[in-house]
């Protein structure tokens, strides 16, 4: 684990080197109480998960139980609510017109990341401010600047980022469950929900790295940023 005092520096060397916009966004998946720091309040809003990520990416701390979360999608594939049976056999989607069949919509879904575990709430916080340790860090940025990570991710050990997107539920299975449940990046290139109500933009794409992994990355970015 990095002690706090770290994500600090840790998030300003990531925003200097990359020249992100934003700051990298450390979610916390929370089983218990406990878990949750004095000071970080509970959000007073109904939000998607990926309106969420963007609340912290520009400078909020807080934390959100089911009640909070306004995609039923979203919050099932964190773990913080069940997923609805329409989501899980492909209807919703299907009835969306995204896919031929619902036999194909179906595949997608059984697909698409969950973290399979029951969390009483999701946690946010700009890196830079994070006073707990997170499961992952959610990082927005230009092709560019997703490249460097993905480049820095094997700088250590070689071989190839291996990418899985759907272009559904992508903050939420793609850069938050799929990390947490392989301890591997993932990047992703959203979804219509998050580009919509998130207002992701046309030219920003999205990686979540596992906690574990940060420093490592963070050490290479610098290596081949000389």
């Amino acid at each position: 684990m990095i002690v706090m005092a770290s994500y600090e520096e840790l998030s300003s060397r990531l925003k200097t080197l990359l020249g992100l916009k934003g700051s990298p966004v450390a979610v916390k998946l929370v089983a218990q109480r406990g878990e949750i720091p004095a000071g970080v309040a509970e959000l007073k809003e109904k939000l998607r998960h990926c309106e969420m990520v963007q609340k912290a990416r520009h400078g909020d701390v807080f934390y959100a139980t089911k009640e909070q979360h306004a995609c039923a999608g979203g919050a099932g594939a964190l773990g913080v609510a069940e997923t609805p049976e329409k989501i899980k056999t492909g209807e919703f989607y299907f009835g969306l017109g995204r896919f031929k069949t619902l036999e194909s919509a179906k595949k997608t879904m059984d697909a698409v990341p969950r973290t399979g575990k029951h969390f009483i709430a999701s946690m946010y916080a700009p890196l830079e401010k994070a006073s707990f340790k997170p499961d992952v860090v959610v990082v927005i940025g230009n092709p560019k600047q997703i490249l460097r990570i993905g480049q820095s991710n094997i700088y250590e050990k070689g071989g190839r980022n291996v990418v899985s997107f759907a272009g559904i539920q992508s903050l939420c299975g793609d850069a938050v469950a799929q990390p947490y449940n392989t301890g591997e990046m993932n990047a992703t290139f959203g979804c219509d929900g998050s580009r919509k109500y998130a207002k992701i933009a046309d030219d920003e794409l999205i990686v979540g790295i596992p906690e574990a992994k940060l420093k490592g990355v963070v050490e290479a970015l610098e290596k081949i940023s000389k």
